[in-house]
């Protein structure tokens, strides 16, 4: 048990291509203010689909990280996702929280693949079902607790503590929650285009009804680049985001950045499909991006056409204000799409 003044918690957004460090500083007066931001690229298949492959690598990074913003906070919410991950959206008759905490075993059992020794298990109950008032519908979570001690022991390593555990398609939430509160559209998807996973959350009138993770992403397009241009590595992540090189067929690379980047757009297309067949209830009126491929040019325009909805950029400091001596407006419009997760992990408290 905590007692005193909450103190303050580090968002550490562990990705496949970089992390990130959030620290946020909140007042009565202005609200949540930026006072950290950090990020870090990581060796190629360091975490391969949430699975972490070369500790010590994620170990280094996270020093190196807390010892250039010199911050003093310890305490850290990080969040997992990926293929150890199970996210499902129940109906169960209608109990209160406390008679389904004690029964949670019993309902996940049905709907987890794993052994339930071997996960830790979480819910949150959405309210009653719509089709059948006796029913309601819950959110069940479960994530391997090999997959949480092992970031926890990394974190740890890296001398930093593990606070909280959240999922990414959670702390995305939280950051749109928070910078959006007069969002008019009733339903809305939330999708983080990642390097190598897309996180995709809908929404409606605030409460997540659909979610799901789509193994691809930014990473693969570099790889294309890389192998159809003949160019190195660091010379096709820069050529993805817009970077200029000599002797460049910039034609055949637009052909590629079109080829794939419609793939990802048919995957979020998909991914909406399927929430669509599931629910009665209304369509998606609004999708938000955020993520480093949110970056290439034309995904937006190609998401919304193969959608048929609005697309916009989640701005996660919309209400989430920054000091402008600390942090210029043109550093905030570069680190905008990639620190969603991360901001939405500064956002718990202690103790949630």
């Amino acid at each position: 048990m905590l007692f005193g003044k909450p103190k303050g918690i580090l968002g550490l957004d562990i990705g496949t291509s970089t992390i990130k460090m959030v620290e946020l500083e909140e007042s009565k007066k202005k609200g949540y203010q930026l006072k950290n931001f950090g990020m870090s690229v990581l060796p190629k298949e360091t975490i391969v689909n949430g699975v972490l492959k070369n500790a010590s690598a994620l170990v280094s990074a996270i020093t190196n990280l807390t010892d250039n913003l010199k911050t003093k906070t310890k305490s850290v919410a990080t969040a997992v996702s990926g293929h150890p991950v199970i996210i499902k959206k129940i109906n169960i008759p209608t109990m209160s929280a406390k008679e389904l905490s004690e029964s949670i075993q019993w309902e996940a059992e049905q709907y987890i693949p794993f052994d339930l020794e071997e996960v830790n298990i979480d819910f949150q109950i959405l309210g009653a079902n719509e089709a059948n008032p006796e029913q309601m519908d819950v959110l069940l979570v479960a994530a391997k607790k090999s997959l949480i001690n092992e970031y926890a022991d990394v974190i740890s390593e890296a001398g930093l503590e593990t606070a909280i555990v959240d999922i990414d398609s959670f702390a995305l939430e939280n950051a749109y929650e928070i910078n959006y509160p007069d969002e008019e559209s009733p339903v809305v998807a939330l999708v983080d285009l990642g390097g190598s996973v897309i996180n995709i959350n809908v929404l409606k009138e605030g409460k997540s009804t659909f979610t799901r993770d789509v193994f691809m992403g930014g990473n693969k397009l570099s790889e294309e680049i890389q192998k159809q241009m003949a160019v190195s590595e660091e010379e096709a992540e820069m050529l993805k985001l817009g970077g200029e090189l000599e002797n460049i067929d910039y034609g055949r690379l637009d052909g590629i950045i079109h080829d794939i980047c419609l793939q990802l757009a048919v995957e979020v297309q998909r991914s909406l499909d399927l929430h669509a067949a599931s629910t009665t209830e209304e369509e998606v009126g609004k999708i938000y991006i955020s993520g480093g491929t949110s970056r290439i040019r034309g995904i937006r325009d190609l998401i919304a056409e193969r959608v048929g909805v609005p697309v916009e950029y989640l701005d996660v400091f919309r209400t989430v204000k920054y000091d402008e001596a600390l942090f210029d407006s043109e550093y905030i419009k570069e680190i905008n799409p990639v620190a969603a997760v991360g901001l939405g992990l500064a956002l718990r408290k202690l103790g949630d």
